[in-house]
């Protein structure tokens, strides 16, 4: 079976940046399961990993519009002048980088504009721009309907099918 829309893959991978370190990496953690088309995978690999088989290997490049796009791409939000420390001077182009309130995650945008209430400002994704370099071993193309309403197992969990389990 091929790898299609609506199947099950399951793959050994790595994800690099062009050139530099490893992003993410069934090494570290176990093969990835996905539903293939269902927009959960970076667009420009799930494209190159259409039509392959269980067996197949394939390395390559993913172009930075089609790993995590292009900076215009990324989300534009509004913050209040107040939640500036006083005395900064903002201006269009200025980046800052501060930390989530919810989960103490880095977080890096770029002013946009500013008015006298607000700066308009765009949410940098740290590989915004940059080219992602992959290989891939795919491990196994199921039917996605197979698996009923269940998700995808967490990686490294022992996935079991009820209708086979028999006492020993």
């Amino acid at each position: 079976m091929k790898i299609g829309p609506g199947r099950t893959v399951e793959l050994e991978y790595e994800l690099k940046v062009k050139g530099g370190e490893v992003i993410e990496s069934s090494a570290r953690s176990g093969p990835l399961r996905y539903v293939h088309g269902d927009g959960k995978m970076l667009p420009g690999l799930e494209k190159r990993l259409t039509d392959l088989s269980p067996g197949d290997e394939r390395q390559g490049e993913v172009p930075a519009r089609e790993a995590f796009g292009t900076e215009d791409s990324l989300p534009v939000t509004e913050m209040a002048r107040g939640v500036f420390p006083k005395g900064t001077k903002l201006e269009p182009g200025a980046v800052f980088e501060a930390k989530d309130p919810t989960s103490g995650a880095p977080v890096r945008f770029k002013i946009l504009s500013v008015d006298d209430a607000a700066a308009k400002v765009r949410l940098l994704h740290p590989l915004v721009g940059r080219d992602i370099e992959f290989r891939v071993k795919v491990l196994a193309v199921r039917d996605a309907s197979t698996l009923g309403n269940r998700p995808p197992p967490v990686p490294g969990m022992v996935e079991l099918d009820p209708d086979e389990l028999s006492e020993t």
